[in-house]
């Protein structure tokens, strides 16, 4: 624990909001609040942030964050009977005072456990008793790692079933100077067309106008590459095979309240998801979902990557 405390630190946010501070040892940091369960922020060596998060947000609930990589749960987007991506996204969590330790070799890391349990008010609308555990850790090259642990606690022997993605807002300089590579060629629901179900042609994803896709059955490795920064996230993933595309563009970022009317230019959502099959979990049962976010040189392609990296284990 004492090294630990070197790097972790819990502090006061935004209108009073509790917010945990994780630094790496070259400068690396990532902040998260409480509420939520949301990560705001995350900065390299340099101090530039990587994630974007609006201006518009007034950081007070029950209201959403919009930015940084908000949870989405039990319901992706509109697809059930629940509010817009679930409820997680506008709850409390509880930090856990004593994590489950990281493997031997990896004990430098910064991380913390973030934990939500099932409530009266959730259960008028989703009758079911879970433990969500959410652990968000810094790597040592400043990757941030997150892996959430959804268990079935029911005592009535229901099994119940959810869609799940971490709403990952990347912070880009322009948008139409953005491409995705790791996502040609595959199939996609349109969200635009009534999703309506396409296939993406062989080039790299760029953008002029709104995107709002669903991609299914999607490699483990996505690279977001912004020419103007001459940066490349590499997003890694594990558990989750859909993967979701999403830029409002001018005419929807007017229409959203908590969206300056010209952020749609400087941000890109691309999310970890399990949106197309739904997970469906017996009494007892769990299920775990990852991504690793990397910031590499500009240089990187998707072909790039050595395919024997793997995930850090939790």
């Amino acid at each position: 624990m004492s090294r630990q405390t070197v790097y972790v630190q819990q502090c006061t946010g935004i209108n009073g909001l509790e917010k945990i501070v994780l630094r790496e040892v070259r400068g690396f940091s990532a902040e998260i609040y409480l509420y939520g369960g949301q990560v705001t922020s995350w900065k390299n060596d340099l101090g530039e942030e990587l994630l974007f998060v609006s201006s518009k947000n007034n950081f007070k609930p029950p209201k959403s964050i919009r930015g940084g990589i908000p949870i989405c749960f039990p319901q992706f987007s509109n697809h059930g009977s629940l509010q817009q991506h679930g409820f997680a996204r506008n709850r409390f969590w509880s930090l856990d005072p004593n994590p489950p330790p990281f493997p031997t070799a990896t004990t430098n890391r910064a991380f913390i456990d973030l934990i939500l349990k099932h409530s009266e008010d959730d259960a008028k609308h989703w009758p079911h008793r879970y433990e969500f555990r959410l652990r968000i850790a810094l790597g040592p090259a400043g990757d941030l790692l997150m892996t959430s642990r959804i268990r079935n606690t029911n005592t009535d022997g229901k099994s119940f079933t959810f869609t799940f993605a971490y709403n990952t807002y990347f912070y880009v300089t322009d948008i139409s100077e953005v491409r995705i590579e790791g996502l040609e060629t595959l199939d996609y629901l349109d969200n635009l067309k009534n999703r309506e179900r396409f296939t993406e042609q062989g080039d790299a994803i760029t953008f002029e106008s709104e995107v709002d896709k669903v991609y299914l059955s999607t490699p483990t490795k996505i690279a977001i590459i912004d020419h103007e920064r001459k940066r490349t996230f590499v997003l890694r993933k594990d558990g989750l095979p859909d993967a979701v595309v999403w830029n409002p563009w001018d005419k929807k970022a007017k229409s959203i309240s908590d969206l300056g009317d010209d952020e749609y230019k400087n941000m890109l959502c691309v999310q970890a998801a399990c949106v197309e099959n739904p997970i469906t979990l017996k009494p007892g049962e769990e299920w775990k979902g990852r991504q690793e976010i990397s910031p590499v040189p500009s240089s990187y392609c998707s072909g790039q990557l050595d395919p024997r990296k793997v995930l850090f284990t939790y």
